[in-house]
Parts: C-alpha cells; sequence; structure tokens
C-alpha cells in the first residue's frame, strides 16, 4: 500500500495514530469529550436484497426486516443532508466506511460515494458484492479505496447461509473490479472478503481461502462472529434502563445460536492451516484469539476476551435515518439526529458525555452486551490469556 498508494497508506496511518491518542489522552482526561474523529461509519439503508441467516438486522432472528424495514426505509437521509455532512467533516478528514443492509440500494448511492472520494477522503464500502459486477467500471474510476466483501464459503455453503446464486455473483463481481484496475491502470479499489463464522462454514474455511487466491485479494478477515444469549440480554437491558434510561432491541438479533456446536479444537486446526497457507495477503482473525480458548468463546460467550472499549472517543455511526450513536450493531442509545442539528453540536453533547462516561466507569470498560461486539473485538483491549 505504502509503495502504490502513499497517500491511503499514510492517511490510514494517521487515523490509527488519531485512535491511539484519544484512547490515552482523550478517553482518560478529557471528561466525556474528545478532540479526534477518525472513523465514521453509515449504516446508509435497511434494506438488503439478501437474506443471511446469522445477520441480526434480516436473519433469523433479525430486528430489521419485512414490513418493519420497508416502513423504516421511507426515513432514509437525503443525499444533499450527506453531502453536506461530508462537508462538515472536513476540518477531521475522518476515513468513511458504509455499510448497510446493503449500501447499494441506497437511492444515488454511487453519488454519495463519488462526492466523498472527490473531497480526497477514504472510502471503504462493505457490501454483500452482489452489485460489484454491475457498478465496477465506476467503482474503479472513481478510486474507491477498499472493498469488503461478505463471503461465507463456496457456492453451497455460501448460498445456504446468505442466498442462491450469492455465491457466482460475488464472484463475477470479483473478476469485473479485477478487470477494471487493468484497464485503467489502478491498484484501486483493494478487495477483500469479511467471513463470518458459524457452525454453518467453519469446517470449510480452509478450502474457501485456498481458492480465492485467483482474485487478487488484499486480505481476508475471519470474523469470529458477534454472538449472545438470553442472560446477555436481560442483563444488557437491565444496565442500559439503570445508567443511560434506554431500552434495547438491536442485541437480540444476535441471539442465533449458530455459535453453538462448533468445535473449537477442530476449528483451531481448521485456522492452523488457514494461515499456513501464505497466498500473498494478510488473513486476519477477528479477534485475535489464542488458540485454546477458541471451544470457550464459542462455548461461554459470557467470558470476557476484550474490554476497555475505546470507540465512543474517536469513531461515530450515522444510521439511515440520521439518528447518530456510538455502537454500529447497537443503535440504541440515540446522542442525537443530523437531520435536526450539525454533528460537532451532537459529537460533544451532552448524551455523548453521558455514554462515554459510564461505558468508562462500567465493569472492565464495556457493557454487559458488549462481551462479543464486532467493534470491541477490533479496537477492545485484550485480555491476558486470550
Amino acid at each position: 500500500m505504502l509503495f502504490h498508494n502513499p497517500d491511503f497508506a499514510l492517511h490510514t496511518a494517521y487515523s490509527f495514530g488519531k485512535m491511539y491518542k484519544s484512547n490515552i489522552i482523550d478517553r482518560n482526561f478529557y471528561k466525556g469529550k474528545t478532540k479526534e474523529l477518525a472513523l465514521v461509519y453509515f449504516r446508509i439503508t435497511p434494506l438488503c436484497n439478501l437474506r443471511c441467516l446469522m445477520c441480526n438486522q434480516r436473519g433469523v432472528s433479525g430486528v430489521l426486516k419485512g414490513s418493519y424495514a420497508a416502513e423504516e426505509s421511507k426515513k432514509l437521509v437525503p443525499i444533499e443532508r450527506y453531502f453536506k455532512l461530508v462537508d462538515e467533516l472536513k476540518k477531521d478528514n475522518p476515513m468513511y466506511y458504509i455499510w448497510g443492509g446493503e449500501p447499494f440500494l441506497y437511492p444515488n448511492f454511487m453519488d454519495f460515494a463519488e462526492y466523498i472520494t472527490q473531497k480526497g477522503s477514504m472510502l471503504s464500502v462493505n457490501t454483500n458484492g452482489t452489485f460489484l459486477e454491475k457498478n465496477a467500471e465506476r467503482i474503479v474510476k472513481n478510486k474507491w479505496h477498499a472493498l469488503f466483501v461478505s463471503l461465507d464459503g463456496f457456492r453451497d455453503v455460501n448460498d445456504k447461509i446468505r442466498g442462491d446464486g450469492s455465491y457466482d455473483r460475488v464472484i463475477a463481481g470479483f473478476k469485473a473490479i479485477n478487470e477494471m484496475k487493468k484497464k485503467y491502470k489502478s491498484h484501486l479499489p483493494y478487495m477483500g472478503i469479511v467471513t463470518t463464522v458459524s457452525n454453518m462454514n467453519y469446517m470449510y474455511l480452509d478450502q474457501l481461502t485456498a481458492a480465492m487466491k485467483e482474485f487478487n485479494l488484499a486480505w481476508h478477515i475471519i470474523n469470529l462472529g458477534t454472538y449472545t444469549n438470553d442472560t446477555i440480554i436481560a442483563k444488557q437491558r437491565a444496565y442500559m434502563k439503570e445508567h443511560l434510561d434506554c431500552d434495547i432491541r438491536c442485541l437480540e438479533g444476535f441471539n442465533t445460536g449458530f455459535n453453538e456446536g462448533i468445535d473449537g479444537h477442530k476449528f483451531s486446526e481448521i485456522l492452523k492451516k488457514v494461515h499456513a497457507l501464505k497466498p500473498g495477503y494478510p488473513i486476519i482473525t477477528v479477534p485475535a484469539l489464542n488458540p485454546d480458548k477458541t471451544t470457550e468463546y464459542y462455548a461461554d460467550l459470557e467470558k470476557i476476551v476484550r474490554h476497555e472499549c475505546r470507540v465512543p472517543w474517536c469513531q461515530v455511526n450515522f444510521d439511515y435515518n440520521g439518528n447518530v450513536h456510538f455502537c454500529a450493531d447497537y443503535p440504541d442509545y440515540i446522542i442525537g439526529n443530523i437531520m435536526e442539528s450539525d454533528f460537532y453540536t451532537i459529537w460533544n453533547g451532552e448524551r455523548a458525555q453521558k455514554f462515554r462516561n459510564e461505558l468508562k466507569n462500567a465493569p472492565e470498560g464495556i457493557f454487559p452486551g458488549c462481551v462479543r461486539c464486532y467493534q470491541n473485538m477490533l479496537f477492545g483491549k485484550k485480555v491476558k490469556g486470550y
């Protein structure tokens, strides 16, 4: 990256430096406020064309599907407000990460993405990959920086989890992006796979990884999965009600049971095979876990493996309806809405300060529902032994 796209590499390093500084200084000395903004997330739409079984939004336990999602889709933030927001955020020049639902289902999504890159900001998009082939040329011409594409196995496994035909459409998208990168002699976008581990696919990860070498990938992220249970949900509901006067809804979407029956010993051996393949790009396990703790990770969901969440001091999430919150997957506590206020009034406002202070003072620096949160797995502090 440093050789081919030094600006991207340096900006990435700069953003991680801001995250580190916010954890050391802002979190400890600014009493609920922060001066850093490194990463911005957009859950840009509640709609998706797939029904992935383990998805907390539209899966078997999903909380954002059917007629409810259809009604919510009427509340989308207009693109003009997003343009204005990007202009507001220019002074911090954060990295942008857009997801959904499926982001390509947001009206004028490609125009929004182009606006971000034209402003000189770094853009990453998380997608199920089914719209890449159709949009490949514009994606490459507009110099998106990174594509995170969901893929959970070969055709039979992936399509069982994510929907018929999804595997072939992802592969066609990979090929189309690579063709356009050759046409325009571009290294952008960097493109990688995100695989969500469940009891439906973990036995086949080494085979999937071995087969992906030909697609010019930049990474393969193996997400060990966000799972919860009734006990954790009850604890989270009680804690949020007592400390933040907030009810919860979103955590229930991760109560799927797809962690049950994963043989941690077998899975550890499979991961060893995966990391031994050396496909020419990094294979990243999130969280990077002590192999001896793999069984415990899936069987004892209350066991803390990452703590002291740092996210609210350097990152923010914008929901499809304009709500602003800190937790990408648990958007229950709202600190404001960009349809009603400018962003920076919200960012260090009273509700934002209260959330940061409550999180910092919570046992282990996390709330009960955070024990398997993906952002905590990425940015939380590693517990000794795990």
